[in-house]
Order: structure tokens, then sequence, then C-alpha cells
């Protein structure tokens, strides 16, 4: 069977949004053959518990969901006291302070459990499926950020296709950098490397339901390249 990749993020607890998707998924021909959902998961839509419930029944088993913990996520384990931190500062400097009520009244202590089960992300072929950037969640990548940025983070991805989806935004960017110079300080002196930075390709694969009535996804095929942007309204 060829190898179909459906790559999704940003559900943010839309139930309705998702389901529209899951519809969609399941008209794409050739057929979908892997879900991948990368990150933001729950968030503020009101149905944080039912989209857990929803990724986890067993009619997703023929797309095979590969699920990775996003930004809210994150914000939500150190909210519960099971992430690397107590605070969520970036949740009240990005979303308020009546957010962290919001949060902690719209999701279960079962589904914190299960999401703390997920990977930070995938490298699959010669891709790597991230919700933010190989070095955070939190991080945002697109075609505006700093080139010498997207080169190091490639560079770290140590792959050719960057999926990421924190940004919310459909996106395909291809990134090289010529005479590429690294200096490494050794004992005897400094070591001078000078490099060509193969053509690499950064993905951004839209949101579910971050806006109302409107949601974006990819479709990615490894065998041959090929890369599909997708709507649907709801």
């Amino acid at each position: 069977m060829i190898a179909h990749w459906a790559i999704l993020s940003g559900i943010e607890g839309n139930l309705r949004a998702l389901e529209a998707v899951l519809r969609d998924l399941q008209r794409q021909r050739p057929p979908i053959t892997t879900l991948y959902v990368l990150g933001d998961i729950i968030g503020l839509k009101g149905q944080n518990d039912a989209v857990v419930q929803r990724l986890q029944m067993p009619d997703l088993e023929p797309l095979d969901p590969q699920i990775c913990i996003g930004w809210w996520e994150e914000q939500c384990f150190n909210l519960f006291g099971v992430g690397l931190s107590g605070e969520v500062p970036e949740l009240i400097a990005q979303q308020g302070e009546a957010a962290v009520g919001q949060l902690w009244e719209s999701i279960s202590r079962s589904s914190v459990q299960w999401l703390r089960s997920l990977p930070f992300g995938f490298h699959e072929l010669d891709c790597l499926l991230v919700h933010g950037s190989p070095v955070s969640a939190s991080e945002v990548l697109t075609p505006a950020t700093s080139p010498a940025v997207l080169c190091d983070r490639l560079i770290r991805a140590d792959a050719n296709q960057l999926f990421c989806g924190r940004s919310g935004e459909l996106f395909d960017c291809w990134v090289r950098a010529e005479a590429l110079t690294s200096e490494v300080k050794t004992l005897d002196g400094r070591e001078t490397q000078t490099f060509d930075l193969p053509q690499r390709r950064l993905i951004g694969v839209g949101s579910v339901g971050r806006q109302p009535g409107m949601a974006s996804y990819v479709l990615y095929q490894p065998g041959n390249n090929q890369l599909k942007q997708c709507f649907v309204r709801y």
C-alpha cells in the first residue's frame, strides 16, 4: 500500500472541527495509511475530554493515529503538577489569568495521565514531526523566522522534512544555507569548517480547531515527496 500520511495539529478541544476533518480523511484517495496529530489536542474550546476520548476510539484504528504533545499539553502538565514546572507563566501571558481556571475545569485527571504518555514527536523516514521545533514545543517556526534559526533547527532535526504545527499556519518552505561555517574551540586552538547544508523543507500543518468554521491540515506521500494542503469547512 502507498504510504499516505495525514498530518494535523491544533484541535484545541474543538470536537466539531475534529469530526469534520476525520470525515474528510475517510474520503481521501489513495486511502490514508497513518494519521499524525502534532499536539495542541486540548485548549479552551470546551471539549477537551471528548476530544481525548474520540482519539482513543477503535474506529480510528485504520488510520493508526500517532499523537504527540504540544504547547497546550505542556501548560496542562504544569498546571496539574506533573510537568517540568508548577507554574504557568506562558499560559497567563498568552491567554490571560482566566485561562488557568478554564483549563483546570475542562479536563479530567485521567485525560491528563493519558496525555502524559504521549511522545515529544516522531522521526519517520527522512521526516521529523513535532509541534513546535526540535528545541521546544513552545517555539514557533514560520517562513518569517530568522534564516539562522531555521538552519539551526533543521540541522538539529537531522531530517529533510520538518513538520510543525505551533504557528497554526499552512506553509511549505524550502531552506538552503550555502557556505555554512562552524567553529570549534579546542585545547590546541580553533578549528573552522565550512560546508553546504542540503536543501531541506519546513512545513506548517495548519490548525484544525483554532479558526471558527474552518479547519486545515496537510496530506503527504513520502514515496514521491508530494504535499497537499487541505481545508475543511464545518
